[in-house]
């Protein structure tokens, strides 16, 4: 197993050039690290998606078809 001691500070940009060094199957036991961890949801952010579900459970007309909505946009 290959071991790898860090003490040193690291810019976000030298990470993501360290990880793309990586293999892919490295890159793939990364990424099972990171969303393996969790992560907690601020009671704010909860709330804010709690209150939306009750505005469309009131009102369900409020839904747009997709393809409408990306009119819309443009």
């Amino acid at each position: 197993m290959n071991r790898i001691h860090l003490n040193i500070d690291l810019s976000f940009q030298q990470i993501v050039d360290a990880v793309k060094q990586l293999s892919p199957e490295e890159k793939m036991k990364l990424s099972d690290v990171i969303w393996g961890e969790q992560m907690a949801i601020p009671q704010n952010h909860q709330d804010l998606v709690m209150e939306r579900q009750e505005m469309l459970r009131d009102n369900p007309d409020r839904l747009s078809d997709w393809d409408d909505a990306v009119k819309t946009l443009k």
